[in-house]
């Protein structure tokens, strides 16, 4: 059979005035011969990684039973939406994390490896699982991959335990002396991924020049519209959509920051002032970032070890991390569960803006794959055994859901780290101290 109708490259941009925006895929962007299905022959496969400090209350985690995810625990509860693509695995450890500190935790869990003792700038971790990921899934995208975080204020110096702050801040390390930083700020974030960029002082003074990052490509988006059939016009149209509320929204944030009577040197401008709201906000630049295959693998670190945020949007004004020292009182343990179940729930609401994103002959969801955990298990006591881990997304039909794997004796996070390498088309045939793949989660049909 002959093609013949061009396809539109998979990496258009519309541009003008500097900026440039990526495209989510359109039938448009598959050949005639393969059009007639939803999507090419072989989907993008995205990895995803989201970090929670300080354990959890694990009796409130832990779903029952095990096999078939039936029931999901209170902490859980709010994913009941996407639970037939959630995989929930308990028992898992980080031996390497310990002498058993928040530092450790934070470093270990994408590395599995042990961080040196330092306090200076001779640190030295491992390479992380999501880099492994991003050196093969990032050869055809604009960025390899993309850090976020939540605290804005990054430590220096000593921070835990005689281990150097570099340990706590940051996630991703391309190499064992590399740290990769993560971006707060939501609108330097966008700007990473859609604009140009320039100083804070550039930025600022472009807010007050320019309108929006649409407006800069208007005349490319009608040139493109007209050579779209109407499907893809209207999944355009849903995106342009979604870039100009991410936009608003971070304008809006700026706005009532740069026009409020008290004055707030914590909080630079364009940073929503609830942490729900900058989390959401933080969570759709995710989505963006993956409709317009801008990066396929992205960490996120939800909260930073020994993070003493308080959280009185949903009755908790109590610190977190003294919370979490809490000896066992009921009280304060069901404390940080409210905290750990509104941390999932966040999580939540962003999986199912993935699920309700379409492409090509499923959705954003059915084709990334998140893990969403913690360094740390009982944090009463530091300890990196019966780690809260769970995982979601359809691995672009790689992944059957709606599980629950209990180890009978801890099994190194290492071995799901190198599953999910696997899942997303990366083979490695180890990983840290791992012992061997996560058999139950090879087979796509097994339980």
């Amino acid at each position: 059979m002959i093609i013949t109708r061009k396809a539109l490259p998979r990496r258009t941009l519309l541009r003008g005035m500097g900026a440039s925006l990526a495209l989510p895929l359109l039938d448009a962007m598959v050949p005639s011969l393969t059009a007639m299905a939803a999507s090419p022959a072989n989907p993008v496969r995205r990895l995803g990684f989201v970090y929670v400090p300080m354990g959890s209350t694990i009796a409130q985690w832990t779903p029952p039973g095990e096999g078939t995810l039936a029931e999901l625990s209170p902490t859980l509860r709010s994913l009941e939406p996407v639970k037939d693509q959630l995989t929930v695995l308990t028992n898992m450890e980080l031996r390497n994390a310990y002498p058993g500190t928040h530092a450790t935790s934070n470093a270990a869990f994408l590395s599995a490896a042990t961080a040196k003792w330092t306090e200076s700038t001779d640190y030295y971790l491992g390479t992380t699982v999501d880099q492994i990921a991003a050196k093969q899934l990032g050869q055809e995208t604009r960025l390899p991959s993309l850090e976020l975080a939540m605290d804005l204020l990054t430590t220096v110096g000593q921070c835990d335990n005689g281990y150097a702050c570099v340990y706590q801040n940051n996630l991703s390390w391309p190499s064992p002396t590399t740290p990769l930083p993560a971006e707060a700020h939501p609108r330097i974030a966008f700007e990473r991924l859609f604009g140009d960029g320039g100083s804070a002082a550039d930025r600022l003074a472009d807010l007050k020049a320019k309108a929006s990052l649409l407006d800069f490509v208007s005349a490319d988006i009608s040139r493109l519209q007209r050579k779209l059939g109407p499907a893809d016009r209207n999944r355009v149209s849903e995106y342009l959509d979604t870039v100009r509320e991410v936009e608003r929204r971070i304008q809006k944030a700026e706005a009532t920051t740069a026009n409020s009577q008290m004055p707030d040197l914590d909080r630079p401008v364009g940073v929503p002032a609830a942490y729900a709201d900058h989390a959401k906000l933080m969570f759709d630049l995710q989505v963006l970032a993956f409709q317009g295959d801008v990066t396929r693998v992205i960490t996120f670190q939800l909260a930073r070890e020994t993070s003493t945020r308080t959280y009185p949007e949903i009755g908790v004004p109590d610190p977190h991390h003294p919370l979490t020292h809490h000896n066992n009182d009921p009280e304060k343990m069901a404390k940080v569960a409210q905290i750990n179940a509104f941390h999932v729930s966040l999580f939540s609401c962003f999986l199912q803006k993935l699920k309700a994103t379409k492409e090509g002959d499923g959705t954003l969801l059915d084709h990334s794959l998140y893990l969403y955990g913690s360094g740390m298990g009982n944090p009463n006591v530091h300890d990196h055994v019966n780690l809260p881990i769970l995982v979601a997304g359809g691995a672009a039909g790689r992944m059957k859901g709606g599980r629950h794997l209990r180890y009978a004796h801890p099994a190194p996070l290492a071995n799901l780290h190198l599953t999910l390498l696997e899942k997303a088309g990366v083979h490695l045939d180890h990983f840290a101290d791992s012992t061997g793949k996560v058999k139950q989660l090879l087979d796509p049909l097994s339980v």
